[in-house]
């Protein structure tokens, strides 16, 4: 593209055209997928500049996600009327077996994210692809991310940090070009309910998920419901910042009161700065 052409884009677009010069000079690419916003632009713009035969889509499915998640990504493919032809390796990972993670450290993250790069680089490896890139955005950056440290020991590459673009970007950049997951809010794994120190175990994941499913189910999506490390029956409330005048309401409170008290919830504490999306 000439200096023209790209002086006619707007910066989002300029970032990533950027990025799609990045993803061609790595020539073949295996795509951390986790379905989420930022890892589905960069697998959308990799399949449009490499083709399907030059990307391997890599999903880790495991109980620390929820069920509405797993399902998300494994249709996402076929919701965006991306042809056959992709490689594809979704793989079932036990996290409750591994010891140091399941003591839930402060490196939890790190822990994880290490052994399931490295199993990622495996099967990549194994199908004939040598770059690993993972949809790490700029914004992450300014966050203390001990994942992020296992990304970088590992050679994984990050080419929308590389590019620039921040999160915000990434949802505009989507929406043009017309993926469904532009304004879906930010995800984590469940581990992320449970306070460091706390042990990761089957019943606290299946009680974080089924309290976040019943706040999904009325209305408060993107909602995130963090266990209390002083007692079982306490838990903070983090929403979007567009739900909080709505549970301030009276008859809402009171609704969303009566659910955790009939799951075994004696206190909720409500985050009042509210989650970006």
């Amino acid at each position: 593209m000439d200096v023209q052409g790209r002086d006619s884009l707007s910066l989002p677009e300029q970032k990533a055209a950027h990025l799609g010069r990045l993803l061609k000079e790595y020539g073949r690419v295996a795509v951390a997928f986790s379905g989420g916003v930022d890892s589905s632009l960069l697998l959308h713009v990799a399949l449009e500049e490499l083709g399907a035969g030059n990307v391997l889509v890599l999903h880790g499915r495991s109980i620390l996600q929820k069920k509405s998640d797993r399902e998300r990504a494994g249709s996402w493919l076929a919701r965006h009327g991306i042809p056959a032809g992709v490689e594809q390796a979704w793989l079932d990972i036990e996290p409750l077996s591994w010891k140091e993670f399941v003591a839930n450290p402060e490196e939890r993250c790190y822990l994880c994210k290490l052994r399931l790069y490295r199993l990622f680089r495996e099967q990549a490896e194994a199908r004939g692809f040598y770059c690993l890139v993972d949809g790490t955005n700029a914004d992450d950056l300014k966050d203390r991310r001990p994942g992020l440290r296992a990304i970088h020991e590992l050679g994984v590459r990050t080419p929308l940090v590389e590019a620039g673009l921040a999160k915000e970007e990434i949802r505009q950049l989507s929406r043009v070009r017309g993926l469904d997951t532009a304004d879906q809010p930010s995800s984590s794994c469940l581990a992320t309910r449970i306070p460091h120190g706390t042990r990761i175990t089957p019943e606290r994941l299946r009680r974080i998920e089924e309290w976040e499913r019943g706040l999904e189910d009325m209305g408060l999506a993107g909602c995130r419901v963090k266990m209390s490390a002083v007692s079982p029956v306490q838990v903070k409330v983090e929403l979007q910042a567009v739900d909080l005048e709505r549970i301030f309401k009276p008859s809402f409170r009171l609704a969303v009161l009566r659910f955790f008290q009939k799951n075994n919830v004696e206190k909720v504490f409500v985050d009042l700065e509210g989650r970006k999306k």
